[in-house]
């Protein structure tokens, strides 16, 4: 399996993920891979290529309905991910400072990431809590 960070390092998968989230939050029962095409200006070869390395990586699920395919995030393997980032947003890190405004450009976007990321890990969190028993 390909190592998880190489698979999001990619712009286009991440664009392809945040997509599938949002779909999947609004209830979509997975996304088409002609919705992906028409929501991200990307050719549909491009599209399937990414799919399938965000498949390899188990990120994404397919259902397949005759010959369309429909595909909805898996963010489990994100949990590598979150593992790697809690030790920089813990107390005493300079990511954790309130002085976000002050950051160069690329210290801004990697805290925008990680922003992201952690929103992702509160989400998986609040899942999996609804999973299990007595809840």
């Amino acid at each position: 399996m390909a190592d998880i960070f190489d698979v999001i390092a990619d712009g286009t998968r991440r664009d392809i993920l945040q997509l599938l989230r949002e779909r999947g939050s609004n209830g979509a029962g997975g996304t088409s891979v002609s919705h992906i095409v028409a929501e991200l200006g990307v050719s549909q070869p491009t599209v399937s290529k990414h799919l399938k390395v965000l498949r390899e990586a188990e990120l994404v699920s397919v259902r397949e309905e005759g010959q369309h395919r429909f595909y909805s995030l898996s963010a489990a393997p994100l949990d590598e991910v979150d593992d790697w980032l809690v030790p920089f947003l813990e107390d005493g890190s300079p990511l954790a400072d309130d002085g976000a405004s002050s950051l160069p450009d690329s210290a801004a976007h990697a805290a925008e990431l990680v922003g992201r990321a952690a929103a992702s890990a509160k989400h998986a969190w609040e899942s999996a809590l609804k999973k299990l028993p007595g809840r």
